[in-house]
């Protein structure tokens, strides 16, 4: 929805500068406020998920936004008034990438979390790629641009709909868990004394030593130990502090490096991924003449490569995982999320798909080849970013709402900075540069990785975030 929503009404973006008097800055700030308030919306909705406690109530709430302001945009009659309704539909459509993630946590095991993360990630990163591809249609018809937000409404109350009669609650307090499965072994009474004489006395003793009244005395007391227990551990339950409400606590998650190593690649690597969408329809309008439905089509490539990276993704990814434990004897390391595969798509897939678009549309060369590497460059983002965010899953057990907040709000940031650059920089510098220095951004993004999987174990350990399985 979140991706959708953000560029199914590109191919109108002339039709809406004309019809409401604005200029191109102003229509370009409904798409790149968008995507910022797309990274804002999640830190409010991760922290409320956590201090109330609730998934599906939340994302109900956020659906009823999301439908409400696709219908402003539909109706609004002025581009500053399209521009707020934008932020309202942005705010609403960001809730399941902070909530959705905590539904994974809530509901997978660490060593099965890889292949639902790359299917919920696939979900988010398809919609950015269709979405031109619908609009282009859309907008043939005699609603125009406002036929994309119609079709927003629609596809927004749907999914209302199914939230509300077919969800259940997910949200899963660990500690509460973990409690409650240790009961039956520490509620195991202490030998008593009278137990311990026993198996010392020889047979024909015992008899003696217990008759029928010592034997109803025994069971009244191990039955008061049993109780005794039991309120001990309801006692420490109750003494677990819910958690203060902190809009900027997802904020504070990232002055951790290990979470804010992997935030920085996703955002790297996505901002890229969506500048590139941005000025596709430029270059290629300009290049090559394409008409609006044309350039719809133009992200079918972009669209094969992410369902084949997601597919390839969770095929490989909880394996790789059980295979590098068992080369460790089944010890647990959190690193071992960061697999094999993600080092072909840092260092080659998503550089090179990058460099081969940009030098390809700055020599004019057939229009096929940029929509085949828009597509390679696309199959290592769904890759990178479902293993990033399933290792922030893996290593901030209890924050996941939070901490996918906080590595979307990067991940937006980054897309909105790069997006209001890269118009700019393709006047100064062409496309060959540009996407050279978009390149070389991969590379960084490839070497950050690599410092978090190399030291990220001694950097949880610093600020306490080791797990218990990995000091066995």
């Amino acid at each position: 929805m979140p991706g959708l929503s953000s560029t199914i009404y590109f191919p109108g973006l002339p039709t809406i500068t004309n019809e409401l008097n604005a200029s191109d800055t102003e229509t370009i700030l409904t798409a790149a406020l968008f995507v910022l308030f797309m990274g804002i919306g999640p830190v409010f909705w991760g922290s409320l998920s956590d201090y109330y406690q609730t998934r599906r109530f939340l994302l109900i709430i956020a659906m009823v936004i999301f439908t409400a302001a696709s219908l402003g945009c539909a109706l609004i009659n002025n581009i500053w008034g399209l521009i707020v309704f934008r932020c309202l539909q942005s705010v609403g459509s960001s809730a399941p990438m902070a909530v959705g993630g905590g539904c994974l946590a809530d509901l997978y095991s660490v060593v099965n979390r890889g292949g639902p993360t790359s299917t919920l990630f696939l979900s988010m990163f398809i919609g950015p790629l269709i979405g031109p591809i619908i609009g282009g249609f859309l907008t043939i018809s005699n609603l125009t641009w406002r036929s994309t937000f119609i079709f927003c409404v629609a596809f927004g109350a749907f999914v209302l709909i199914i939230t509300f009669l077919f969800m259940p609650e997910t949200y899963r307090d660990n500690k509460k868990f973990d409690i409650a499965t240790t009961l039956p072994t520490t509620t195991s009474p202490s030998p008593s004394p009278v137990a311990s004489a026993t198996t010392v006395l020889e047979p024909h003793k015992k008899s003696e030593l217990f008759d029928k009244n010592d034997s109803s005395n025994f069971k009244n007391n191990k039955n008061c130990n049993q109780q005794h227990q039991l309120q001990q551990l309801q006692q420490q339950q109750e003494k677990i502090k819910k958690k203060t409400f902190n809009p900027i606590r997802p904020l504070l998650m990232l002055r951790y490096p290990h979470v804010l190593l992997p935030s920085l690649v996703g955002g790297i690597v996505f901002g890229s991924f969506f500048a590139l969408e941005a000025v596709l329809p430029i270059l290629y309008e300009e290049i090559y003449g394409f008409a609006p439905w044309e350039l719809g089509l133009c992200y079918l490539g972009a669209g094969v490569g992410s369902v084949a990276g997601a597919v390839f993704q969770g095929c490989v990814s909880d394996r790789l995982l059980l295979r590098a434990r068992e080369k460790r004897d089944g010890k647990h390391k959190i690193e071992d999320r960061i697999a094999i595969n993600l080092w072909p798509c840092c260092f080659i897939f998503i550089p090179v798909g990058l460099l081969v678009f940009g030098w390809s549309t700055e020599y004019k060369l057939s229009y096929w080849i940029g929509i085949i590497t828009f597509g390679i460059q696309t199959f290592g983002m769904n890759q990178v970013l479902p293993e990033t965010n399933a290792y922030l899953l893996d290593a901030t057990p209890g924050e996941g709402a939070s901490v996918l907040a906080a590595a979307t709000l990067v991940r937006m940031t980054f897309a909105c900075v790069l997006t209001l650059c890269a118009s700019p920089l393709l006047q100064l510098l062409g496309p060959g540069f540009l996407f050279v220095i978009f390149a070389g951004l991969s590379w960084i993004a490839a070497g950050l990785m690599l410092i978090n999987k190399i030291y990220g174990r001694k950097m949880r350990r610093r600020v306490g975030f080791e797990q218990d399985e990995e000091m066995n």
